[in-house]
């Protein structure tokens, strides 16, 4: 009775999708189901806060994953708020149970050697203006870190090829400067050196197009995805992807967590440190390959 007047207040009053309804259904009879396993005397009145407790630590030992949980207990506390504000129940025994952290998704990045064999192998770039703009960017994504929109907001004077800095503007027009090594300031220099025989409509841009005008984001999208699609089969190929290539090498090799948050323009080290999972996880799997134990 209590379920179905929730379930008419979501489709007559608040106009959910049918889909939604569904959905709430399912998770709120998937409780209903425990609760009366427990105790069939049990109701939607005499629910207390430690048997909603015990429902998610159920559902946890029984390995459904954070989000799932999640769902199910926003069900169950949109169920209750409905239901105590209406005078249904006396209390909302849901609202003070805090919910499982989310796994967080490891970050995609490409193999080093797959990287190599882009950036090294002749014939991934085409024997032009546009190939040699196209492979400095790549590069640069991978040999510095940059964002999508920092690397296309470049302008000339952000580049200083003597310091080998770049001056990078970031999220709310933070400005950080990143070094470069030899190997992209050659290709800087090689870019640069075409770029000043063009007819330009615009000089301060540092990456322009054919036509000189500053290079549009969707373009450089475009093309990393289709330059990762020539060294690797996985689904996520972006130049996100390839920040998070640079940041999993650095840590590979070494790098301190702090001077690669410092790097990557980052707020706060928690954020940078998925990447130390990542390499953890390539860590495991060189174990159980080469361990005859694993």
């Amino acid at each position: 009775m209590l379920l179905k007047a929730y379930l008419d207040y979501l489709r007559y009053e608040r106009a959910a999708s049918e889909r939604t309804i569904s959905e709430y259904q399912a998770d709120l009879k998937a409780f209903e189901s425990f609760y009366k396993g427990l105790d069939s005397d049990l109701s939607w009145e005499t629910i207390d806060t430690d048997i909603a407790r015990e429902w998610v630590v159920d559902m946890m030992a029984k390995g459904h994953k954070a989000t799932s949980v999640h769902r199910r207990l926003t069900a169950l506390r949109s169920c209750y708020k409905f239901l105590y504000r209406r005078g249904f129940v006396e209390k909302d025994p849901v609202h003070a149970i805090t919910a499982p952290k989310r796994e967080r998704s490891l970050p995609a990045f490409i193999r080093e050697e797959d990287m190599n064999r882009l950036l090294e192998q002749e014939g991934m770039f085409e024997d032009s203006f546009e190939g040699r703009r196209d492979h400095l960017i790549i590069a640069m994504f991978y040999e510095t870190g940059l964002r999508l929109s920092e690397l296309v907001g470049l302008d000339m004077v952000d580049v200083n090829c003597t310091a080998a800095t770049l001056k990078v503007t970031g999220k709310g027009n933070k400005q950080r400067v990143v070094p470069f090594g030899d190997s992209l300031l050659h290709l800087i220099n090689i870019y640069i050196g075409e770029r000043g025989q063009r007819s330009l409509e615009d000089e301060r841009p540092f990456f322009v197009s054919d036509k000189g005008r500053r290079l549009a984001a969707d373009a450089v999208r475009r093309m990393v995805r289709d330059k990762l699609s020539l060294v690797t089969t996985q689904q996520k190929r972006s130049p996100h992807v390839l920040r998070h290539t640079f940041a999993t090498s650095m840590l590979n090799h070494h790098a301190d967590l702090e001077s690669v948050k410092e790097l990557l323009g980052h707020e706060s080290l928690s954020t940078t440190e998925i990447y130390t999972h990542t390499t953890f996880e390539e860590l495991k799997k060189v174990y159980q390959s080469a361990h005859p134990r694993a």
